[in-house]
């Protein structure tokens, strides 16, 4: 087996790297590539938690993140190696977490806010993709998805995005910005937008690994 070709995905919160992930993947079959997502790395301590507790506790910080069993799974499928991982729920109590194989392809994706801050991660990408959004159209769209998806009110979420977002991204993610090999900025609401650019990326990545 050849060496799986890496691709590294980081963005900020409300960037819409979830809907290019998925505009992205659908260019592939399940043979062909596998997500990683950091995510799903979180130490779990959010669900021992007061609302005021969640509230306060800071979860854009890359010490929230098991980032040694995060480096672990991704090596693992460079090796050829699958795995099983349990989903993470962002501390939902209704939603019940699924037991995910992801299995070894020719591609692999690995998305998230500190791919690029993880050293040893870092090492490994071959290409990297970095989505970002003005910073009011970023806020819209997380306060739109925690009072939806997480049950935040929207003092919360205001909270969190002033104390805890936005620092950490100029912190941990902005730094990367420049040293990224493709930048995508996502302000539009129009998915077509987005899907013409994961089209052409996939393509090229067709014609580079799989024909």
């Amino acid at each position: 087996m050849n060496k799986p070709y890496v691709i590294g995905v980081a963005g900020g919160s409300g960037s819409g790297k979830t809907f290019f992930l998925k505009s992205f993947l659908e260019h592939f079959s399940d043979d062909e590539v596998c997500l990683v997502s950091q995510d799903d790395y979180y130490f779990p301590v959010g669900h021992t938690m007061t609302k005021e507790e969640n509230k306060e506790y800071n979860f854009d910080l890359p010490s929230t993140i098991d980032h040694d069993h995060f480096e672990n799974d991704i090596f693992k499928l460079l090796k050829g190696e699958s795995f099983m991982k349990q989903e993470y729920t962002f501390n939902n109590p209704n939603a019940t977490p699924k037991i995910m194989e992801i299995k070894p392809a020719p591609i692999i994706i690995v998305e998230g806010l500190f791919i690029m801050h993880f050293g040893k991660i870092k090492e490994v990408l071959d290409m990297t993709i970095f989505i970002e959004a003005d910073e009011h159209i970023a806020l819209q769209r997380r306060l739109k998805r925690d009072l939806e998806e997480r049950g935040y009110s929207n003092e919360d979420a205001y909270y969190k995005w002033v104390n805890h977002v936005v620092p950490a991204y100029k912190e941990y993610l902005l730094p990367y910005r420049d040293m990224a090999d493709k930048i995508v900025v996502n302000n539009t609401q129009v998915s077509a937008d987005i899907i013409k650019i994961t089209d052409e990326i996939s393509q090229e990545l067709r014609d580079k690994l799989l024909n």
